[in-house]
């Protein structure tokens, strides 16, 4: 079992600040009894987060080469992987993940709300998709299929199309809370993938238009809702076998939302469900001789650590060699 955890370290100075504040009985108790088996660093600024380039590794997607790696950044299609655990097969189509988003234009930049803000119920976000459906199937170009539109969850549509093969796109995990900006244009050399960039702007801007006056949209202002104003699409390209050596990969959602808002107090409250749920059964998973992966993952960097061999030996060597959890945490 590969346990993941997104968002295990602040990005911010204030939420940093709060790393000297905090215990983790239960992590530093796992942590000699585990070794580091791979650090991956890079920008902050990449289209697929640290936590995302772990998983697409540990499902037997990444190449070893780490710059044939690096041009596989924001191209990994983790929206296939996605529709299907919808129940939704993905065939040979090439797909797309279409979150419904509130952008939320200021004086100086465009951000996306966070999804977990929306309080998009399950009959609203079909209204909207019916809506925006017919701009989406007729997207494509005379001579070229019509996409697939799909319908998987509130907060998770999908669309298909040859298009959307190869193209650059970043995580939603980047842009919620930022400036989208850095996070838009496709960097890819191939003029069709900048070409099919385009279309994908165009029809967001039509989708924008669409959902500025639906009367959905005023309802929801009215109740104190964010409108849902555009879409947001990531994880592109057709589904991928996962290696059978894998095993089970979960990647843990308890820190996410908290973190994304900045709300530390409740991110130190998420750590505490994770130490209680999460990480004491990896402990006892691991006391029964499972193969236990654990990962710990940030803005810049992510740690992965694998079960420790050798005995009382090699665990306090480990031990004298390894940080402390707040300066483990501080480095992600």
């Amino acid at each position: 079992m590969h346990c993941i955890v997104p968002f295990a370290a602040p990005a911010s100075d204030a939420g940093r600040a709060v790393l000297g504040t905090m215990q983790w009985p239960r992590l530093a108790a796992l942590l000699p009894r585990l070794r580091l088996v791979g650090r991956d660093e890079a920008e902050p600024t990449t289209f697929s987060p640290p936590h995302e380039r772990v998983l697409v590794r540990s499902l037997g997607w990444a190449p070893g080469d780490p710059a044939e790696a690096a041009r596989g950044d924001g191209r990994w299609p983790l929206a296939a992987r996605a529709l299907r655990a919808d129940g939704i097969e993905p065939g040979a189509l090439a797909w797309g993940l279409v979150t419904p988003v509130h952008w939320h234009v200021g004086t100086d930049q465009v951000s996306v709300a966070d999804t977990g803000a929306l309080q998009l119920d399950e009959a609203t976000s079909r209204a909207l998709f019916d809506a925006v459906r017919p701009l989406f199937v007729e997207a494509a170009a005379p001579g070229e299929s019509p996409v697939r539109f799909e319908y998987g969850h509130a907060t998770r549509w999908y669309a298909a199309h040859e298009s959307l093969e190869g193209l650059r796109t970043a995580s939603l995990d980047r842009v919620v809370g930022r400036n989208v900006d850095r996070w838009l244009d496709d960097a890819a050399d191939a003029a069709t993938s900048s070409a099919a960039a385009r279309r994908w702007r165009r029809l967001q801007a039509e989708v924008q238009m669409l959902l500025h006056a639906h009367p959905l949209n005023a309802e929801r202002e009215r109740r104190g809702l964010l409108p849902i104003n555009s879409f947001w699409l990531s994880g592109c390209g057709r589904a991928r076998p996962e290696a059978e050596e894998a095993g089970p990969v979960q990647v843990e959602p308890l820190l996410r939302a908290a973190a994304v808002a900045e709300d530390w107090p409740a991110w130190q409250a998420g750590w505490r469900r994770l130490e209680e749920g999460t990480l004491l059964g990896l402990e006892i998973a691991l006391r029964r001789g499972a193969e236990v992966w654990l990962t710990l993952a940030g803005e810049r960097a992510a740690a992965t650590f694998a079960p420790l061999r050798g005995g009382v030996v090699a665990r306090a060597r480990s031990l004298l060699a390894r940080p402390s959890v707040p300066a483990l945490l501080a480095s992600l």
